[in-house]
């Protein structure tokens, strides 16, 4: 029996699981949280890597404890994507990482977006648009504004790129979590010069030689495995980013399937074989960690907003549910614009939450909760529909995240996506994807010619009783309001960068 730990840190936790390969099944799991640093200005989200790795320690200490530790033979590793860990020349931490959802660099975006001749000129050479989410005007952030931080900058990681530091002592980056840099050119799989020179062009000695995924971070560290039981040959594999693991724990890894997560941001995504570039830059062009491209649209604003409703009024889960449940689709012409964090896709960095259509009919806690859940989801939609103009047409989704547990918010994603929407059978679908990722990387390792596919298939399962079809009236009012909440998106664009600038 081989076993293989799949870990997810996120933004607000590390989860384990542990997969019994022979079994096709998870057999152990454990979480720990951690937290953003409170009290930080409007727009900057940071947290102290020390945190994710003490927490990956608790889950791999948890679950090594439910487990025949012995038989464990490979971890990969998920982690958020976009974050800038900065090393000083010998390892340590010089800074809080600054995250994914910081949107603090709308000036250093603007910066390289102009060394590199304009957006279409950065399309042209990376792939992608330069925007706040990503990594590279991080990095400019901290030369602009903490030069002495700067001064000490010797390695650039992403968050799970420094959690393999931790297990492995190696500095390393595959293809999937880098193309979320703004740094690489994604249709050659290599850091582009010019991306880097529009920073410093000191910044190539100090990123990693990006890997292919198939390969290996390395091998757990001697210290680590005696702590926690573990054998001393336990690979590493090269892991990835969120999306990019969730797209393997989802058998997200050939053409025809479409993944959605739906959590603190929504992103939603599908393998490709060859790179899809947009050429208005509104979806990520992405490489998967399977060694082909995913083309990926990002929101920031999902169960954040549903959340903070819920507190709002002092639900639990059970009566936001119920509130929505009660209320028809449309939430009687009550729309919210959820830019409660800025915005990604649309790229609407200053934006903030609007509600339209408040009036003594609508202002209740039932609108309120309907409003918040058909938003978030029809903010998701706008970027399927670019998605689907770029080529890449959703039949079916597969649904991840905790909006993914709710029958009632299934049902409203299917109405508005206007396709079947089914949830997973393993919900933690970004670790058991570094799991099967790791299981992936051991064989080939052993000699074996197998494809990512030998592992997922049989072990990643839709619950079937979980599928939701669209219903034809929602589908039709659904439009009607997709397009009410478009042209307010467009409209208050230039209110919100004046409302940013009164705010300081």
């Amino acid at each position: 029996m081989s076993l293989f730990i799949g870990i997810d840190s996120g933004t607000q936790s590390v989860k384990a699981i542990v997969l019994d390969l022979d079994a096709r099944k998870v057999v152990a799991e454990a979480r720990a949280p951690h937290a953003l640093i409170p009290g930080l200005p409007v727009g900057h989200m940071e947290q102290h890597p020390a945190d994710w790795t003490a927490a990956l320690d608790t889950v791999l200490a948890e679950v090594a404890a439910k487990t025949d530790r012995l038989r464990v033979r490979g971890i990969g590793v998920s982690g958020q994507q976009h974050g800038f860990v900065p090393l000083d020349a010998h390892g340590a931490v010089i800074r809080p990482a600054k995250l994914w959802c910081d949107t603090s660099t709308t000036v250093e975006c603007a910066i390289i977006t102009r060394k590199l001749g304009g957006p279409k000129a950065a399309i042209r050479k990376t792939g992608n648009l330069i925007l706040p989410g990503f990594t590279a005007p991080k990095i400019l952030w901290l030369k602009r504004h903490e030069p002495a931080n700067y001064r000490r900058l010797r390695h650039v990681l992403l968050p799970h790129d420094y959690l393999n530091l931790h297990l492995t002592g190696n500095y390393f980056m595959e293809c999937g979590d880098a193309s979320g840099t703004a740094l690489m050119d994604v249709r050659r799989r290599r850091w582009s010069r010019d991306a880097v020179n529009s920073i410093d062009p000191q910044l190539a000695d100090w990123l990693p030689a990006i890997s292919q995924s198939h390969e290996a971070a390395g091998t757990l560290r001697a210290e680590l495995a005696e702590k926690f039981g573990f054998s001393r040959d336990v690979v590493v594999s090269a892991g990835g980013g969120d999306n990019m693991m969730g797209a393997i724990g989802t058998g997200n890894v050939a053409p025809g399937v479409v993944t959605a997560s739906f959590g603190t941001s929504g992103t939603i995504y599908a393998f490709a074989r060859k790179p899809v570039i947009d050429p208005q830059g509104e979806i990520a062009a992405f490489c998967s960690s399977t060694s082909g491209w995913l083309p990926l649209l990002c929101t920031m604003n999902v169960t954040t907003v549903t959340e903070q409703i819920r507190a709002l009024f002092g639900q639990d889960h059970a009566a936001l549910e119920a509130a929505v449940a009660s209320m028809p689709a449309g939430a009687d012409g009550l729309v919210l614009l959820p830019y409660f964090a800025g915005e990604r896709t649309p790229n609407v960095p200053d934006g903030s939450g609007v509600f339209l259509g408040l009036n003594n009919r609508t202002f209740d806690s039932p609108h309120f909760a309907r409003a918040a859940m058909e938003g978030v989801t029809m903010g998701m939609n706008y970027g399927l529909r670019r998605l689907a103009t770029l080529g890449v047409k959703a039949t079916e989704i597969r649904v991840t995240g905790g909006g993914a547990k709710s029958a009632v918010w299934r049902q409203l994603m299917a109405d508005i996506f206007g396709v079947p929407v089914v949830a997973m059978a393993e919900d933690e679908g970004a670790a058991l994807g570094g799991a099967l990722q790791a299981a992936w990387c051991v064989a080939l390792r052993a000699g074996r010619k197998v494809q990512i596919s030998d592992f997922t298939t049989g072990t990643v399962a839709v619950n079937e009783a979980s599928r939701c079809a669209p219903q034809k009236a929602n589908v039709a009012r659904y439009r009607e309001l997709q397009s009410v909440q478009d042209k307010m998106s467009l409209a208050l664009r230039p209110v919100f960068s004046a409302q940013r600038k009164l705010a300081g």
